[in-house]
């Protein structure tokens, strides 16, 4: 079966809002082995909202569309759906019953417009919302299946999982196969050079292999279609063999793993304590590491070395060093390294130094050079990286950068 979402409100097409009702979706769909061909965002406009229900009638068996079911005048979904089936417009007793009562308990005055909350299309079955006021509707129609969900995420989520997964399975019944993917996430090669090595891969049926580039790693999305969880699992576990026999040098998280994620693993795991030295991405290292929930069992602490005066009286950088070889030069990465590891006391020190641009590079040192360096009782190591992209994407590759290193001595030990 094939289904299209239809995400109804101006403020999706205006940016206002990012659309995360149709990627949670896709998932929930492709968990049923429910193919997704088209998501169609569609304004507040009734005369649009008819053609893109005309569009999806003649290539979906399923229409699923959010949004446009609030009490205002711009909220239009229920009635533009009636109008293009034809349908008459019913009011549902027990969906107004429970809207009354949603403002009786909270204390509030209920207006009439709550009132065509209440309203279903002739045939429709009301879903129930105990997050907000409208409720959601299963219409079967000529051989189709429209669903209507409310806009708000936390509304639509429950409902989608409590009251229409349910009946999706029972309508799909022997005919339910099963969509599992698996994404393997690389550091340190680009995307052109990973296809070449996997291009025969790429060119799979079932499994799929699809690669995504993101501004601090290449994912690779694993996808196969089957008709049980277990044969799904295996299909996905030979091809993941495969790109871990070619490309396993660069992977280093599955699925939803941060690389955080990962050297937070790895320090726990060999009870190590980290310390990082920031100039060029102003706590962005320290904030990702934070982000990890335990993070306090490992990591002790940063300082945003800004500026000189910072690296050498807190860090302990000689200014001779810094008039040597400048701000931004691996001799200075490595002293900051070692000077954060040295006054925190922890095992590892790292450090990144960088210029981030737009300004501020010259012939010599150019926008999007960046230093990283580690500290430890082994030694001191640091890297180079020359890249190009605005200042917020050469930030997060510095931190990307760093906590690599990190992940690469502690893979060592």
């Amino acid at each position: 079966m094939e289904a299209e979402i239809i995400s109804v409100g101006t403020e999706l097409l205006l940016g206002q809002i990012s659309n995360t009702n149709a990627q949670y979706l896709g998932e929930q769909l492709a968990a049923l082995g429910i193919g997704l061909h088209h998501i169609v965002t569609v304004g507040d406009n009734k005369r649009r909202l008819k053609t893109s229900l005309r569009a999806a009638w003649e290539r979906a068996d399923i229409l699923i569309l959010t949004g446009g079911l609030g009490p205002t005048q711009d909220d239009m979904t229920k009635e533009t759906v009636a109008e293009f089936l034809n349908l008459e417009l019913i009011l549902d007793s027990a969906s107004l019953k429970t809207i009354r009562c949603f403002f009786s308990r909270r204390g509030r005055h209920m207006t009439d417009n709550n009132i065509k909350q209440a309203l279903l299309p002739k045939g429709g079955i009301a879903l129930p919302n105990p997050n907000g006021t409208a409720p959601g509707v299963w219409l079967e129609y000529k051989d189709k299946i429209v669903v209507i969900l409310p806009g708000p995420p936390f509304e639509l989520q429950p409902m989608f999982e409590n009251h229409v997964i349910p009946r999706l399975v029972n309508l799909l019944g022997d005919k339910h196969t099963v969509i599992k993917s698996r994404i393997v996430k690389l550091y340190g090669i680009g995307e052109s050079q990973a296809e070449e090595i996997v291009k025969d891969l790429v060119a799979s049926i079932n499994p799929t292999l699809a690669s995504y580039a993101k501004p601090t790693e290449i994912q690779y999305r694993l996808t196969a279609k089957a008709a049980s969880d277990t044969e799904a699992n295996n299909l996905l576990y030979n091809l993941e063999q495969k790109l871990q026999a070619r490309l396993g040098q660069y992977i280093f998280a599955r699925d939803e793993e941060t690389m955080q994620e990962i050297v937070g693993r790895l320090l726990k795991k060999h009870n190590l304590t980290l310390a990082v030295a920031e100039s060029c991405t102003g706590g962005l290292v320290a904030n990702w590491l934070t982000n990890v929930p335990g993070s306090s069992r490992y990591f002790k602490g940063g300082v945003v070395s800004y500026s000189n005066q910072l690296k050498t009286t807190l860090l302990q950088v000689p200014t001779e060093m810094l008039h040597r070889h400048g701000a931004v030069s691996k001799e200075v990465a490595e002293a900051m390294a070692a000077g954060i590891r040295s006054i925190t006391q922890a095992d590892i020190g790292g450090a990144v130094t960088g210029i981030a641009g737009p300004g501020g590079g010259t012939s010599e040192k150019p926008v999007g050079l960046v230093y990283v360096a580690v500290a430890s009782n082994t030694g001191v190591y640091s890297r180079c990286y020359q890249w190009h992209g605005v200042r917020e994407i050469i930030k997060q590759r510095a931190a990307q950068a760093l906590l690599n290193l990190i992940r690469q001595h502690l893979l060592e030990k």
